[in-house]
């Protein structure tokens, strides 16, 4: 037996086998949810060979910033659920690149408008769009995915930004939809290597560091992201709602990494006594 068997979830934010939404869809299945997925029309090709691996033929294309694709994706996975749905996952994130690096000071107008409308406000119209199928399943959970929301992250800028307004938005929907048995929450993970990952700055220097620094002294995977997401989504966590949680080996404990890097120069020096077993 399966901690979702009989649920069903729809996916948002897989790109390819490095996604940490692919992860969480792979953790989700093995506990016995029925999958959906939604993606950007260019991504289409790649989410169908991935959804096939987690017995889904349900791969449903959307463009988040134009609310009739998100109401019509609604009413497809209204149709294919019979009118329900339990889980949803909204890792959904993207900014121009030429607002990622160098100076924050510099990002345009533009770039604030669509980082924040495609990171941010998505949460919220996908929260508008499954209310009544979640109302109709008698409660449900949705998952977004943030980013140390609150620290400064050389080269992710705007799409930090981005991320304080989605915490923000995590609070205010738990608070909107908790009478009616829907939770809302997000998941902080460590860096992980992603393919968006490798825009911010001094990426592999971050990794080295979580393995050197973090209390746990290793990385974080998106299986491990994915164990989360299974909690969040399932009756284990029937009273938590509004939370922020932490899957980051420990990081988040420690002095900000921004702070670490340049106490460090970017490179960790010798003298850490602390090691694994």
């Amino acid at each position: 037996m399966g901690l979702l068997d009989g649920k069903t979830a729809l996916v948002s934010g897989v790109a390819n086998k490095k996604s940490i939404a692919w992860g969480i869809a792979r953790c989700l299945h093995a506990h016995g949810a029925r999958l959906a997925f939604t993606c950007h029309p260019t991504n289409l090709r790649r989410v169908k060979k991935l959804a096939s691996q987690v017995d889904s033929d349900i791969i449903i294309p959307c463009d988040v910033t134009k609310d009739d694709e998100i109401g019509r994706l609604f009413d497809q996975v209204a149709a294919v659920f019979e009118g329900r749905l339990d889980i949803l996952i909204h890792s959904v994130a993207y900014a121009f690149i030429d607002d990622l690096g160098g100076e924050f000071i510099r990002t345009s107008r533009s770039g604030w408008n669509l980082a924040l409308e495609v990171s941010a406000y998505s949460l919220v119209a996908f929260a508008q769009n499954a209310r009544p199928l979640m109302k109709a399943a008698d409660g449900g959970a949705i998952i977004t995915m943030t980013f140390y929301a609150n620290h400064v992250v050389p080269g992710y800028n705007i799409m930090g930004v981005a991320k304080s307004a989605l915490e923000t938005s995590v609070r205010y929907l738990a608070y909107d939809l908790g009478p009616e048995n829907i939770r809302v929450n997000a998941v902080n993970p460590g860096p992980i290597p992603t393919i968006s990952s490798q825009i911010i700055e001094d990426f592999s220097t971050t990794l080295s560091m979580m393995e050197e620094r973090a209390p746990m002294l290793r990385n974080v995977t998106p299986q491990d992201v994915g164990d989360t997401a299974v909690y969040l989504a399932s009756d284990l966590s029937s009273k938590v709602t509004g939370a922020i949680i932490n899957v980051d080996a420990g990081m988040n404990i420690m002095c900000p990494p921004t702070k670490i890097h340049r106490w460090l120069g970017k490179k960790a020096k010798p003298g850490n006594s602390r090691q694994r077993p």
